[in-house]
């Protein structure tokens, strides 16, 4: 699954985002809306990922649901 796939489906992939990353809040996923560098951001600030963690875990989050 590529990203502009995942944007297409925002709504329905929300609840697998949320699943991978429970401190999202329903907000915060609103105000991302599909946006991967807005998701990686929230990662960053949430997780206190640096920009390259949350980068590969976003990968990661696609290639697992290819």
């Amino acid at each position: 699954m590529n990203w502009d796939q995942i944007e297409g489906k925002w709504k329905e992939m929300s609840g697998n985002i949320k699943a991978k990353w429970g401190d999202l809040t329903d907000d915060e996923l609103a105000e991302i809306n599909g946006n991967r560098e807005a998701l990686e951001g929230k990662l960053q600030a949430k997780y206190g990922k640096s920009k390259e963690e949350a980068k590969k875990e976003v990968d990661d989050f696609l290639n697992s649901h290819s």
